[in-house]
């Protein structure tokens, strides 16, 4: 999205975002810093002033999707009381997010398929973002009264309905998983 000119727009943000877009629709490896620049309107002594390094960008790309996707996810169960309405709200985010123009799967899969055996570091973000959402999911599970391998059968689900998605380029894999959640949680819950 474009920012006014009335309005400075923190160059830091740009480029991430610029990034991000980037990342999304060609893959990591095929971005080059220059193609930032571009896109971003940053020169690149300021790029590398901000990021000393692609991987440091990289970085920074996916600490930004993990506050996107947390703030999706909350958003989504914001005002439901109970944790099986959180847990099921989930599936409602997912299916909003596969419906958009942007979607092309998971950003923290598709770092990890492209650089999680080059970059260490990258690897270690994923993996943290994705025990996060697992925690998360564990929590509501707890709070549910919920055996503890339920959570980690709905996070699975989750994370399976976003490579399908992806793939199949349909939103089905959501309203899929949504419904074995249900059918899992019930089950659990007996």
């Amino acid at each position: 999205m474009a920012a006014s000119k009335d309005i400075a727009v923190d160059p830091r943000e740009q480029v991430i975002r610029a990034a991000d877009e980037l990342f999304n629709a060609h893959g990591v490896h095929a971005v080059g810093m220059d193609k930032v620049r571009d896109a971003a309107g940053v020169s690149l002594k300021k790029i590398y002033t901000l990021f000393p390094s692609k991987e440091a960008l990289i970085l920074a790309v996916l600490d930004d999707r993990t506050r996107q996707w947390n703030a999706g996810v909350a958003a989504c169960t914001e005002g439901l009381s109970t944790p099986r309405e959180k847990l099921l709200a989930i599936f409602d985010f997912l299916l909003g997010w596969f419906g958009t123009d942007e979607f092309r799967g998971c950003a923290f899969i598709n770092a990890y398929g492209e650089l999680g055996g080059e970059l260490p570091s990258v690897a270690e973000a994923v993996r943290k973002q994705k025990a996060a959402f697992q925690d998360y999911v564990a929590g509501l599970v707890a709070e549910l009264g919920g055996p503890s391998r339920l959570a980690a059968q709905l996070a699975i689900l989750a994370e399976g309905a976003q490579t399908t998605a992806a793939i199949a380029g349909t939103t089905k894999a959501a309203d899929d998983a949504r419904s074995a959640a249900e059918i899992l949680i019930d089950q659990a819950l007996g």
